[in-house]
């Protein structure tokens, strides 16, 4: 895979997967603007990585740092959505309205933003991808997980959708659909576990690069199973 001269989008960078997503990107020779709320010092840095702070779900300063970032590098060949987020909730009918959004806030409202502030530079180029992180678990409901599942489920829905839009106009859309990533956290929060059987965020950010190749041109809609070991 060859990236070199090619401008890559990557929210959520500053996270474990995010992370390995530019390591990876970078290391095939994309330039690269990494999104997150916050700036991490100890995060990955490069002379191909440039990193913007920003609230993904303010519409309007997501469209204004992308009109900037489009005015710098006179394209964007990739978005990549790592940005997401998960709780455990209550039973469906006991959820809060907050729940509900909280879970549409971290994984829904961010990529729609994107998708509006970015799909129509891709579109004025005639080619582009775009590729969103999803989740294995959403494919079907679980207890205590009916906001969170809801919200990746629509992750994938909107995958498709865009993709029958989109790909007579050169663009590609498809999602990755992990099982548990091995990060700190879910050690954390899960230590009796056998973590070899996860997904390790590098495995994981090489289906990605893939999905943004020239190699996947073909390639629109999936919903990508990446299960690790488990």
């Amino acid at each position: 895979m060859d990236f070199q001269d090619q401008l890559f989008i990557v929210s959520g960078a500053g996270g474990s997967l995010g992370a390995a997503v530019l390591r990876v990107c970078a290391g095939y020779g994309a330039r690269i603007v990494a999104l997150d709320r916050d700036v991490r010092d100890d995060a990955v840095d490069g002379p191909r990585i440039e990193r913007i702070a920003l609230d993904l779900q303010n519409k309007d300063d997501v469209a204004a740092v992308m009109r900037q970032v489009h005015a710098r590098h006179g394209r964007v060949d990739a978005l990549i959505n790592a940005v997401g987020g998960f709780a455990m909730g209550p039973a469906v009918h006991e959820t809060p309205a907050e729940d509900w959004e909280h879970m549409l806030d971290l994984n829904v409202r961010p990529l729609l933003n994107l998708f509006h502030a970015v799909i129509p530079l891709m579109q004025a180029a005639g080619r582009g991808r775009v590729v969103n992180v999803g989740a294995l678990g959403a494919l079907q409901g679980h207890a205590g997980m009916g906001a969170y599942v809801s919200a990746k489920c629509m992750v994938a829905r909107l995958t498709e959708s865009m993709a029958e839009e989109l790909r007579e106009q050169g663009i590609n859309v498809n999602a990755v659909l992990p099982s548990i990533i091995d990060t700190a956290a879910n050690r954390a929060a899960m230590p009796q576990a056998e973590f070899s059987h996860w997904v390790a965020p590098a495995d994981l950010a090489a289906v990605i690069a893939f999905l943004c190749s020239d190699a996947a041109r073909a390639v629109h809609g999936a919903c990508i199973p990446v299960r690790g070991l488990s």
